[in-house]
């Protein structure tokens, strides 16, 4: 990794800290998720550094100390704008398994968007996405209702009062919500909704003006809103219904894959005007685009978006960000540690994620991590199946078992 995109960096993000100690040891950590073999932790990047007494003041830096996370993150997202032609904020679920139950956040449930039972906690990134590369710059923590109402659990964790029980898709959105009110200029916001509530989601993303892109699931119910269109008197229908009755309107789309070293890709993609059912008429004025990666079967990808222009192709091409985040998240944010603080307390948890998302924003910046995938057809396109982004669920991507951890390293805490 060349030193000098890290440098540049630290200078950048620590320059905001009053002291130097804050800002010797802010370097001191990020350099450490860079180099440290293994978990990413106080005691791990201490002893990479060969000063197990340095673990304690560490972990007072993380855990303990004053610093605001924010202006780190509102910096970093800046250097990004800088250094790549940022194209969309894709947000993206991670989930991180926790075997014990004082990690802030950590419940137990079934999660709709692993299939199965899991214990941990669930959070949301923003990552600012181009298609040569993607890095995070925010997160927001799902905190369940034990959490909030619990004053015991709040007050152990230091969870502070304005934070309030959310959904994951509430959280999702909050966390879009916050960076475009935080960050400029807007960039389209591209969420998985295939298990959330939809127009929960519409509304405030319309209401504050943020362009999006929401990825439904065939069931959803729109209605037809362009009485030229097939199904527009037809009242609500699911939306692979309306997709299959403009199969006529469908085009060819090309499309670079960023999950396998840019290859050419085609899909068919057709759009149609569409209402929610919704009687403010607050969440009308959409389209539904849809994705045909084999033309004789079902659409393999549905989004809901507000935004009209410019048409189903750059549109569709927009939605592939997604695959180039779930690419990263797997070959560079595992290795910087973004699901590998092992801490109770809300604010650590916030500032380690802050220092993982620079440590990944370094790697990616200087040329490294995810260097293209196979050629055997795992993209989407005619013939491949959907690969990277089949996952349902919030985040999709999910990729294997890179959404359940590692079994022999999950967190105690």
């Amino acid at each position: 990794m060349a030193d000098d995109a890290v440098s540049e960096l630290c200078a950048t993000l620590f320059s905001s800290f009053p002291r130097k100690d804050q800002r010797q040891r802010g370097e001191q950590y990020l350099r450490g998720l860079l180099t440290t073999e293994g978990r990413k932790t106080a005691r791990n990047i201490a002893a990479h550094l060969g000063s197990p007494a340095t673990e304690q003041t560490l972990h007072h830096f993380i855990a303990d100390s004053t610093w605001n996370w924010q202006p780190l993150r509102a910096a970093l997202a800046a250097h990004l704008e800088r250094k790549t032609a940022v194209q969309a904020w894709v947000v993206r679920q991670m989930s991180i398994p926790k075997t014990g139950e004082h990690s802030v956040g950590v419940d137990q449930g079934f999660a709709p968007h692993l299939r199965q039972t899991f214990r941990g906690q669930h959070a949301f990134g923003v990552w600012l996405a181009s298609q040569e590369l993607s890095a995070p710059v925010d997160w927001r923590l799902v905190l369940p209702d034990q959490w909030v109402r619990d004053h015991r659990l709040r007050d152990r964790a230091g969870v502070p009062a304005e934070a309030w029980a959310e959904s994951p898709e509430e959280c999702a959105v909050a966390v879009a919500l916050e960076a475009a009110r935080r960050w400029g200029p807007r960039r389209p916001v591209l969420i998985d909704l295939r298990d959330g509530d939809l127009s929960a989601a519409v509304a405030p993303l319309a209401a504050a003006g943020v362009p999006f892109l929401l990825r439904i699931s065939g069931t959803q119910r729109l209605s037809v809103a362009d009485r030229a269109m097939p199904g527009f008197r037809g009242g609500p229908l699911p939306a692979q219904r309306i997709l299959q009755l403009v199969r006529g309107v469908r085009r060819p789309v090309p499309w670079q894959d960023t999950a396998s070293g840019l290859a050419p890709r085609t899909s068919l993609a057709a759009m149609v005007p569409v209402a929610l059912s919704d009687p403010s008429g607050a969440t009308r004025g959409l389209s539904l685009l849809g994705e045909w990666g084999d033309p004789s079967r079902p659409p393999s990808a549905l989004w809901l978006t507000g935004m009209t222009q410019p048409g189903p192709g750059p549109l569709l091409r927009l939605t592939k960000l997604t695959r180039r985040v779930d690419a990263d998240f797997v070959s560079v944010g595992e290795e910087t540690g973004l699901r590998d603080y092992v801490g109770r307390s809300f604010r650590g948890w916030h500032r380690h994620m802050t220092l993982a998302s620079a440590a990944h924003a370094a790697v990616v910046l200087s040329g490294g991590g995810y260097e293209g995938g196979s050629e055997d057809g795992s993209g989407e396109g005619y013939g491949g199946g959907e690969g990277y982004g089949s996952g349902k669920g919030y985040g999709g991507g999910y990729h294997g078992d890179s959404e359940r951890g590692r079994p022999s390293e999950l967190a105690s805490a």
